[in-house]
C-alpha cells in the first residue's frame, strides 16, 4: 500500500465480511489497497482507509445501476461519482452510515456484476433481510 494508505478498521471489514459473504460464490481478496470482493474475476466492491490532513477517511466504492446511479450521485455526501467506469459510486464510511442502505447497494452491485444465473439467486433486498 501507498504510504498515505492504512488497514481499514476492522470493524468495517466486519461488517462488510458479514454482507458480501452471503452473496453466492463471492470472493474477498487483499486489494492494491484495502479489501475487495469479487464474483468469478469482476469487483463489486472494494474498500480502503487513507490518512489524510483531516484524519483517517474510509471509502466503499460499488456498481450502481441508473436511476439509482444518478439518484445516489446527485444525494451528494456521503455519495460521489467515483471519476471513472459509467457507474461506479464511492461512499464514505463513518459512525453515521446506514449498514441496511450499505447491504442493499453491495447486494445491487453483486447482482450488476455476477452471471445471470447467480444473481437471480440473491434477495434484492440485500442479505438479513
Amino acid at each position: 500500500m501507498g504510504a498515505d494508505y492504512i488497514d481499514v478498521p476492522p470493524e468495517v471489514i466486519t461488517r462488510l465480511r458479514w454482507i458480501c459473504g452471503a452473496l453466492p460464490d463471492a470472493n474477498e481478496e487483499s486489494a492494491w489497497a484495502g479489501v475487495r470482493w469479487r464474483i468469478r474475476n469482476r469487483t463489486f466492491a472494494s474498500v480502503w482507509t487513507r490518512h489524510l490532513e483531516l484524519g483517517p477517511v474510509t471509502r466503499l466504492q460499488f456498481r450502481s445501476p441508473e436511476p439509482e446511479f444518478g439518484f445516489l450521485v446527485a444525494a451528494g455526501p456521503p455519495y460521489e461519482r467515483a471519476g471513472w467506469g459509467s457507474d461506479v459510486v464511492n461512499v464514505y464510511l463513518d459512525g453515521r452510515t446506514d449498514w441496511q442502505e450499505v447491504a442493499e447497494l453491495l447486494t445491487e452491485s453483486y447482482c450488476v456484476m455476477a452471471p445471470k444465473r447467480l444473481a437471480a439467486l440473491v434477495s434484492r433486498s440485500g442479505p438479513g433481510r
